[in-house]
């Protein structure tokens, strides 16, 4: 189990987990918000431990699951996935503070559903029904559960906790390549790689002056050059480029930087943002002003030179503070992390599960 925190990083080289961290959290989130399963796991086979075996039936799957703190108490979520022959999910169970609120299971392999039941302390003391065995239960609950008893009742408040926890995840990982030629106008929301991040540029700069000027702060500290602002301008066909504005009648195309200058401006960008900029699903039974958006970004430091990581590791400490933005960040190696943040000495002292903690940082050793 990985103890995360608002800003996490997980550390550790090459076949340690990290890439399979992230992307199970980002499924888990896809699932918490409804996705069906096959659209979350193309390719479930990869998913499989290399050396599991089948069993009697030729079955061979994975799990996966998470904890999430909150007024319900310590929420559990796990859920069995098999693979082959056929992917579906065979098993899940939430449960709060040991108490076991949602379980189901595959009883008939010739039925597209598995049995499911959940907690009532009513007249009966659980419920039982099918549910669909390509999607996850615990989101279908409100649909399913009266909520006239208090077991039920504690049944949705758990199952409103771990969705809420789950939702709104933005996996990032920034393409300086396809971030250099102007794009068509569109949504204005952020894409996974920042493609369109002269498009978001167009609509944000005018949004919000205060939080374009600290962006533009942050570009200052990162890029090469004197730096008075970061736009977008029309170009042909329809598109916009960004560019940055030297302060002496000169302007700079994206085309120009570097691969390291873009990420670092790409990734301070996102961590600006929020849910409504983004490409995310928020959760709408949520009021904007406490909707935390959690970012995952498998290679933070990728390309990144030591000013500019330090400077993008400080900035995300500043906004995970606030509050409304969450980071799990992956690095090969952590032992910068300490000094960026302001920190005397190594990494914080591990904890049994690994994870210590650094100036507010979660860091996360991880081991082949």
């Amino acid at each position: 189990m990985l103890r995360l925190g608002p800003l996490t990083v997980l550390a550790g080289p090459s076949g340690s987990g990290k890439t399979s961290a992230l992307r199970a959290y980002d499924a888990l989130a896809r699932l918490g918000g409804g996705a069906e399963l096959g659209a979350v796991f193309p390719d479930p086979t990869a998913c499989v431990p290399e050396r599991a075996r089948p069993d009697a039936q030729h079955r061979r799957g994975f799990r996966i699951g998470c904890t999430a703190d909150g007024a319900a108490g310590r929420v559990h979520l796990d859920v069995a996935v098999q693979a082959e022959p056929e992917l579906r999910i065979v098993g899940e169970r939430l449960t709060a503070d040991g108490v076991v609120l949602l379980e189901t299971a595959l009883r008939d392999p010739g039925r597209r559903a598995v049995q499911a039941a959940w907690h009532t302390a009513g007249s009966a003391s659980v419920t039982r029904a099918p549910l669909p065995d390509d999607r996850l239960g615990t989101p279908l609950l409100p649909l399913r559960v009266a909520g006239k008893t208090d077991g039920q009742r504690r049944v949705l408040a758990a199952a409103e906790q771990m969705v809420v926890a789950l939702r709104s995840v933005f996996p990032c990982d920034p393409r300086p390549g396809r971030m250099r030629d102007p794009v068509p106008t569109g949504s204005g929301r952020l894409l996974g790689g920042c493609d369109n991040l002269a498009d978001v540029l167009w609509r944000t700069r005018a949004e919000c002056g205060r939080r374009h000027a600290q962006f533009v702060t942050a570009v200052r500290a990162g890029c090469a050059g004197p730096v008075a602002d970061v736009l977008a301008e029309p170009a042909l066909g329809g598109t916009v480029r960004a560019l940055l504005d030297r302060g002496d009648g000169h302007r700079t195309g994206l085309a120009r930087l570097g691969h390291g200058e873009l990420r670092y401006l790409a990734l301070a960008l996102v961590l600006f943002t929020g849910p409504g900029v983004l490409a995310v699903d928020p959760a709408g039974e949520v009021p904007a002003a406490l909707q935390t958006l959690t970012v995952l970004a498998d290679g933070f430091d990728r390309g990144l030179d030591v000013r500019q990581r330090a400077e993008l590791l400080r900035l995300a400490a500043r906004m995970c503070d606030r509050g409304h933005i969450r980071l799990v960040a992956a690095v090969a190696d952590a032992s910068w992390v300490a000094a960026a943040v302001g920190e005397a000495g190594a990494a914080g002292a591990a904890g049994a599960d690994g994870a210590g903690e650094t100036g507010g940082v979660t860091v996360v050793h991880l081991n082949p």
